[in-house]
């Protein structure tokens, strides 16, 4: 039976991650409060912000911005949008 967690993004009880994503307390907090699928969220809702924003991950100010939008994502709160960006048709 999966490990299930009460994901702080989507505030129920869902099949949690199987490691944390990265180390440090920054992934085990992940770890022990966001869901599979929240996860999953954020990271399409990153990779379009590197996309779209062409962020470069050697710069320690583009992580940085990105840490701090994927924790306002989890906390609920408003997140950057790339500007300009059009989600494909479904």
């Amino acid at each position: 039976m999966p490990r299930t967690v009460f994901c702080r993004k989507l505030q129920q009880e869902l099949p949690g991650l199987e490691q944390p994503p990265f180390p440090g307390p920054a992934g085990e907090d992940i770890f022990n409060h966001v869901s599979k699928q929240a996860w999953a969220e954020w990271m399409a809702h990153q990779t379009t912000l590197i996309n779209e924003m062409r962020l470069n991950m050697m710069d320690l100010t583009a992580r940085t911005y990105l840490s701090e939008q994927r924790e306002k994502f989890f906390a609920g709160e408003e997140v950057d949008q790339a500007e300009g960006y059009v989600p494909p048709a479904e």
